[in-house]
């Protein structure tokens, strides 16, 4: 058997050395033409200590392997080595040519030393062909990936070249998903996983689409996850049961809206964590499941955490459990908050104002936010009632506190330079917003129309709202309006807008059809051949009007 091996390296100014009839040789190639050198198989024994000599381990040793066996034939090894092995008896030739590989990579944006590092961490580079790797660069490439992220790639993971199981998968993101991964989570993907585990990705996939994940929402769920940990690693029968388990809580809308409760076990974090929503909601699964909703991020909070929060609101504010998941209701992010930044300087600013436990937790319903806005926030907010008149530490300054954590501090502001626009000064801004703290909070556009109508149309004085400031909070057309002009076509203009407003809508229309009816009867004249009501004749009208209140007041 006669073999050729060819290497691209450096000639030193030793001589060939002989060999046996079974020979091997050598070409040296540029920048000096090449040389050949004839050695015996006997002498790489040292590389190679079989009986026979392997081309294809010789391709995939190391540089550092190779370094025993140069000296023995007279040879400087560089950084381009190409072997080429022919044998007289074999049907076919193999051929790696690693040196075409440095060029191709440079086109890619590797330097040569990176290049030798991708040859060192994925040695069957040498032995796959150059049009196969341009296929798989071109795959790759139609995901999005962009040269800069697959030269990275290729570096930080150069199996991505040869792995057979990345043709399937690329196939499946970019034909059947359109390619809605991003490139950013396929680089992340491909650098933190084995090829092998993105075999059954697409099975996964088309999981939760038949679980119920819209097609045009599996894009955001796939980008909101760690893919190697909550899609690749996780058996389909766990995602399957994650998404069963929350079929009481949200089901797969949950899991839409919060996409990274796939990166959680189930047994190990998910299934703790509702179960602790459950036992502090006395077990009432709808009312957990509203918790969730609300805050789905709850659930990325570890048990720990949770009963952290618990136990503080139970000692420092005095609640209840029962208290603290009403809290949980209206806002679940208290447990976002700090307890010893946040809520405990805020509840015992409460407490100082006066405030007992359960004026807290009355407190915290009507106003969550207290304890989750800014300190620069409320900061600004209790500056300015103080400079409006409020005493600090009162109950009248927290419940004030408490109406204005629901608006900003420019409509604040606005609101208050709109009361002093109308001639009220800062005393009736407090004695207003003491009796209906509310008006601190409203819309200041909205109170600017109500003020007008009740000066222009109404014909009233701005100072009635001293005593009836909650006209500020009925909605102007679907309440003021229509029962004013109602009322004033029975009885004039002179009337209560306490009265006028604050009586149930059932019961202001029974007094509007009463007082209809009784202003129709006594209408009637003599020369009415008719009660325009009961269509009796005139001369039982006195009788009318006794039998139609006798049925309002059944009515009543």
């Amino acid at each position: 058997m006669v073999a050729l091996l060819t290497l691209f390296t450096n000639p030193i100014l030793s001589s060939p050395s002989s060999c046996s009839s079974s020979s091997t040789t050598l070409l040296l190639h540029p920048p000096i033409p090449p040389t050949t050198v004839h050695f015996s198989l006997s002498s790489v024994s040292a590389f190679h200590p079989h009986e026979w000599f392997s081309i294809s381990k010789f391709s995939k040793a190391s540089r550092n392997e190779l370094k025993p066996l140069f000296p023995q034939l007279g040879l400087r090894p560089t950084r381009h080595i190409s072997i080429q092995c022919s044998c007289i008896n074999s049907p076919a030739n193999l051929h790696t040519d690693i040196g075409i590989l440095f060029p191709f990579f440079r086109e890619l944006g590797l330097e040569d030393k990176e290049t030798e590092l991708v040859l060192d961490k994925n040695p069957t580079l040498a032995l796959t062909s150059l049009d196969s790797i341009r296929a798989r660069v071109r795959s790759l490439l139609s995901l999005r990936i962009d040269s800069l992220t697959l030269s990275y790639l290729i570096v930080k993971c150069p199996s991505v070249l040869t792995a057979e199981e990345i043709d399937p998968f690329i196939c499946f993101v970019r034909d059947e998903l359109e390619n809605k991964i991003e490139p950013m989570q396929l680089k992340h993907l491909l650098t933190t996983a084995d090829p092998r585990f993105l075999v059954g990705f697409d099975k996964k996939v088309k999981l939760l689409l038949d679980r119920g994940v819209p097609s045009e929402k599996i894009g955001y769920v796939l980008n909101h996850v760690k893919l190697a940990k909550a899609v690749c690693l996780r058996p389909i029968e766990e995602i399957d049961r994650t998404i069963t388990f929350f079929i009481p809580y949200g089901g797969i809308d949950l899991i839409v809206r919060r996409p990274e409760i796939l990166n959680y076990n189930l047994e190990s974090q998910l299934i703790p964590r509702i179960g602790f929503l459950l036992d502090l909601s006395g077990g009432d699964k709808d009312a957990t499941g509203n918790v969730v909703r609300r805050l789905p991020m709850i659930l990325s909070y570890s048990v720990e955490h949770l009963e952290g929060h618990v136990e503080f609101l139970r000692s420092f504010a005095g609640l209840n459990n029962q208290e603290i998941f009403k809290i949980f209701l209206v806002f679940p992010s208290v447990v976002s908050a700090s307890k010893e930044r946040k809520l405990r300087p805020r509840i015992e600013f409460l407490k100082q104002c006066g405030l007992d436990s359960n004026d807290i937790f009355k407190f915290l319903i009507k106003a969550p936010l207290f304890l989750g806005l800014s300190f620069d926030n409320l900061n600004y907010k209790l500056v300015f009632l103080v400079k409006i008149g409020y005493k600090y530490r009162t109950r009248d300054m927290a419940m004030a506190m408490g109406s204005v954590t629901r608006t900003s501090c420019e409509n604040l502001r606005k609101v208050i330079w709109l009361f002093l626009s109308y001639g009220l000064s800062y005393s009736d801004i407090v004695s207003m917003s003491t009796k209906h703290p509310q008006i601190l909070q409203y819309n200041h556009s909205s109170l600017e129309e109500k003020m007008e109508y009740l000066i222009e149309d109404m014909g009233r004085e701005v100072g009635e709202l001293l005593a009836f400031p909650a006209f500020l909070g009925y909605k102007l057309d679907e309440r003021i309006k229509v029962r004013y002009e109602a009322k004033k076509k029975i009885t004039g203009e002179g009337m209560s807008i306490n009265k006028l407003l604050t009586v149930s809508t059932k019961r202001f229309l029974t007094k509007k059809k009463e007082k209809k009816l009784l202003h129709a009867v006594e209408n009637l004249t003599c020369d009415e051949a008719t009660c325009d009501v009961c269509e009796f004749p005139f001369y039982y009208v006195s009788w009318c009007r006794q039998l139609q209140l006798g049925e309002y007041r059944k009515l009543r």
